[in-house]
């Protein structure tokens, strides 16, 4: 899921992963490139914009954790909820970092850039696996190792407040083995899919609906 800071609009591929970097689009009018990863990250924005005001603060990430919190009803002195905070806080300063700004707010332009650095570079925290396992953690609320399409829908629309046929198919398409919940191997193999795969078919492409 990369190209670092500029799109290749010449080229079919990473040069970094040797994935593809943008999305071709043939018809019958002008060839068009769409930038599967930017897409999906311009949407992720939008969600974690909590009041809307068009940037991303560290106040929006608090409310992103409250919303967790609350959704599944946990003490906020609970391990899993401290692990959670612990990460948002942590994710929020390596943007900020990788973003290279003077202030403590990105534009979209800027998180979308600084979110795939930040993805890329795991020398000081690894985004996908670190991230994916703090959720996890949060939404397996039986503790079976495993997300039910019940606690799968919750954090549809209590966190990430996005339509119930989205989640529906995100669900469906999350279950790679077809056994009626989402492993906790599934769940973070989708998260990095999320952040670096260009593939809009693939299961982590549809976390904020059909790209």
């Amino acid at each position: 899921m990369i190209i670092i800071a500029a799109r290749y609009p010449l080229a079919r591929s990473c040069p970094i992963l040797g994935t593809p970097a943008i999305k071709i689009i043939e018809g019958t009018g002008p060839m068009t490139v769409q930038d599967i990863i930017a897409n999906k990250l311009e949407r992720s924005f939008d969600a974690l914009d909590a009041d809307g005001n068009g940037y991303l603060e560290w106040s929006d990430y608090q409310k992103l954790a409250d919303r967790y919190i609350e959704a599944y009803k946990l003490d906020r002195n609970d391990r899993r909820a401290r692990a959670l905070v612990a990460f948002c806080q942590m994710y929020w300063l390596d943007v900020l970092r990788h973003a290279g700004v003077d202030g403590d707010r990105l534009t979209k332009d800027q998180y979308v850039t600084a979110t795939r650095l930040a993805t890329i570079d795991t020398s000081r925290l690894n985004v996908t696996e670190g991230g994916a396992h703090a959720i996890f953690d949060v939404v397996d609320t039986d503790g079976d190792n495993e997300i039910s399409r019940e606690e799968y829908a919750r954090l549809a629309r209590d966190v990430w407040r996005i339509d119930a046929s989205d989640a529906l198919e995100g669900f469906a398409k999350l279950d790679v083995d077809g056994d009626g919940a989402v492993s906790r191997h599934e769940f973070i193999r989708a998260v990095r899919e999320h952040f670096l795969s260009n593939d809009p078919e693939a299961p982590g492409s549809l976390f904020f609906g059909r790209v």
